[in-house]
């Protein structure tokens, strides 16, 4: 598979070919259960001892004449604590147990519940990471990921620049961009916030976040910019190219893609 790689003013150069895991069948079902297998919660609980850090007897009973008795004074069988005591009288209220004030949860939130320990078999993972690349090279998935790009006809995937792109300063990044993507991509490539319509906007999440593009870059080189998404050709992850489904808009440097063929040989 051969393609044409992108100069840094966004016009198509030099011919390269391709590595052989661009032409892997996609597997949208092996992507979708690797993500699903990767899916984490922020662990939390409250703390171990919570409600329970006071002595509180649970021995108390209702038996006569014994010492430390809850005969005849109209109390439940709970656990108390002692706040004052005069011989054998004394002034207790509930404690350590889920029905008493200040006492301990019932049922809480249990840390290790929330530990992701799903294994992925190291051959799926790959073929995973496979198919999630040749879906970012390919126009079926990527206008079935972008709404807005249904109607539309790309032709000129894949996006492999240059490595004197990530020399640009950030204004003439964009500029190439929209020389590259035209105007159809160029709606998706580009971070948006917006302001949620819902009442959603009351509850923690006023913001609604695109992702825009993917720029994958070699072991050595380095891109800091908050207008896009830059992750490393070794530490690229299917979360990376996948999560919300295969066929991200991505671009690759002519050093990522030798970083990525040498990493699959």
């Amino acid at each position: 598979m051969k393609t044409k790689l992108y100069t840094a003013d966004g016009k198509q150069g030099k011919e390269m070919t391709l590595p052989s895991f661009f032409s892997t069948r996609v597997r949208e079902d092996l992507i979708q259960k690797i993500i699903e297998a990767k899916k984490q919660i922020q662990p939390y609980a409250p703390s171990a001892v919570a409600g329970n850090q006071y002595s509180a007897s649970g021995k108390l009973n209702h038996k006569r004449h014994v010492w430390k008795s809850q005969y005849g004074r109209g109390m439940s069988r709970i656990p108390r604590k002692k706040m004052s005591r005069r011989g054998t009288q004394f002034n207790w209220v509930g404690a350590t147990v889920p029905n008493t004030r200040g006492g301990r949860r019932a049922h809480p939130p249990k840390a290790i519940s929330m530990i992701n320990t799903n294994k992925i078999n190291k051959k799926e993972m790959k073929l995973a990471l496979q198919s999630a690349l040749a879906a970012t090279v390919q126009e079926k998935y990527l206008t079935k990921r972008y709404e807005t790009l249904a109607n539309e006809k790309i032709t000129n995937l894949p996006f492999i620049v240059e490595a004197k792109f990530l020399g640009l300063k950030t204004k003439e990044m964009v500029k190439t961009l929209k020389t590259m993507f035209g105007e159809a991509l160029s709606k998706v490539a580009f971070k948006k916030k917006s302001i949620r319509a819902g009442i959603g906007k009351l509850r923690g999440r006023k913001y609604k976040k695109s992702l825009g593009v993917l720029i994958v870059v070699g072991n050595e080189e380095k891109l800091k910019v908050k207008e896009f998404d830059v992750v490393n050709a070794n530490k690229l992850s299917i979360n990376d190219l996948a999560n919300g489904g295969a066929g991200r808009l991505t671009i690759y440097t002519e050093n990522a893609i030798k970083d990525l063929e040498a990493k699959f040989k």
